[in-house]
């Protein structure tokens, strides 16, 4: 396997953009990846696109042509892959794989979403046999009261209070006034998040990520290529895709017999795990991580599960200010999926720009001080996940 470097990283600004295609946004972000790469177009030799049913891709999901139509047919096979939120990570991993396998030399990773008002809905279809059909329509359990249940879970288990949810939000804010590519930059109080309208309790409006409009592009090569364009490559250390164990599933969301650490998300533990041992690397190696915090609680969880931390302490962290960019373990410097708001297939491209960009020193007053080690991950509808490690 050879050397594989992010040669180059480029975003469109997250928001609601009701006179932009889901294909002006990848533009935007590709060119943008190419211009930060020094290279043209026509140096693409693969596209790995991020893909999903919610927009573009000729309502087949095949966001990775468009984007070739737009740029310019230049004959570069396309993939399109599929993973629900964890698309963008998947995409990354395949463009990973092709570079790292010798198949290519240069191949662009692109994801981009334009995300429908309201609840993410699963297919939309009265599928009896689709058990995140059955979870929301017969259960009565969206995203937001699953993720409920399990703040409930760890308020029995570790005693976490309302305002240490809440500090969770606060501190993502914090970060993202000098993120200009996240949606909401406004400062919080705690008590702004408390006041703020009631979802599912104990969670809030602020407490859980809306939707939005966003793409993520980032340009992969091999280590040779790297060295021609720069001296101070991003080196992927590792990439891992995951899917969960025979006991997670469906019961995981109203079971009570899993054991307090221990992972509710297999998929996304069997990911990091899997991104670990391809690297070589554990949790101390790690400066900063990049997590899917659909709601405050993953920020407090999954450090636990992943081993940085023991079970239950991840509330104190967050007391300490030991989560900010400038504490002993960074989370999401970005500012997070609660501050970009999900546009779904973007999110682990997304991830990616915001690793490189820590990791060359580029974050401004965001920046972890001497980073040199990122973990980014994420899950997906399906059970899907995705981890990938990057270094200087």
């Amino acid at each position: 396997m050879r050397d594989v470097a992010v040669l180059g990283v480029g975003m469109h600004p997250f928001g609601k953009f009701e006179d932009k295609s889901v294909t002006d946004l990848c533009r935007a972000a590709t060119s943008r990846a190419l211009k930060d790469a020094g290279i043209q177009w026509r140096d693409i030799q693969a596209i790995t696109a991020a893909s999903s049913r919610f927009s573009g891709g000729k309502g087949w999901g095949l966001n990775g042509n468009d984007v070739m139509e737009d740029m310019g047919p230049t004959g570069a096979p396309v993939y399109n892959m599929s993973a629900g939120c964890a698309a963008g990570g998947n995409a990354f991993n395949v463009g990973y794989s092709l570079v790292a396998g010798g198949v290519y030399d240069i191949v662009l990773v692109v994801g981009g979403e334009k995300m429908p008002k309201g609840f993410i809905q699963t297919s939309g279809i009265a599928d009896e046999t689709d058990p995140e059909y059955l979870r929301q329509v017969c259960v009565g359990v969206p995203g937001p009261a699953f993720w409920a249940m399990l703040c409930l879970r760890r308020m029995s288990n570790f005693g976490t209070t309302e305002e240490q949810l809440a500090k969770v939000a606060v501190k993502a804010h914090q970060v993202a006034q000098h993120n200009g590519n996240a949606r909401f930059r406004q400062l919080f109080s705690v008590e702004d998040v408390l006041k703020s309208k009631p979802v599912s309790w104990p969670l809030r409006l602020y407490e859980i990520c809306p939707v939005s409009d966003g793409a993520a592009a980032a340009v992969l090569c091999s280590g040779d290529i790297a060295r021609k364009y720069t001296t101070k490559p991003v080196w992927v250390a590792s990439s891992a895709v995951a899917t969960a164990n025979f006991h997670d599933g469906l019961p995981r969301n109203l079971s009570t017999i899993i054991p307090p650490g221990h992972s509710q998300h297999t998929e996304a533990s069997n990911a990091v795990k899997k991104a670990f041992e391809k690297a070589g690397l554990g949790p101390r190696d790690v400066n900063f991580v990049e997590l899917q915090d659909n709601t405050v609680y993953y920020e407090l969880a999954f450090p636990e599960e992943w081993g940085f931390c023991q079970p239950g302490e991840s509330d104190k962290l967050v007391e300490q200010g030991e989560t900010l960019p400038t504490g002993k373990l960074p989370i999401n410097p970005s500012g997070g999926f609660l501050c970009f708001g999900e546009a779904t297939t973007a999110m682990g491209v997304f991830q990616v720009c915001e690793l490189t960009w820590q990791l060359r020193g580029e974050a401004g007053a965001r920046q972890v001080p001497n980073a040199k080690v990122g973990l980014a991950q994420t899950l997906g509808l399906g059970l899907n996940a995705t981890a990938a490690i990057l270094k200087r």
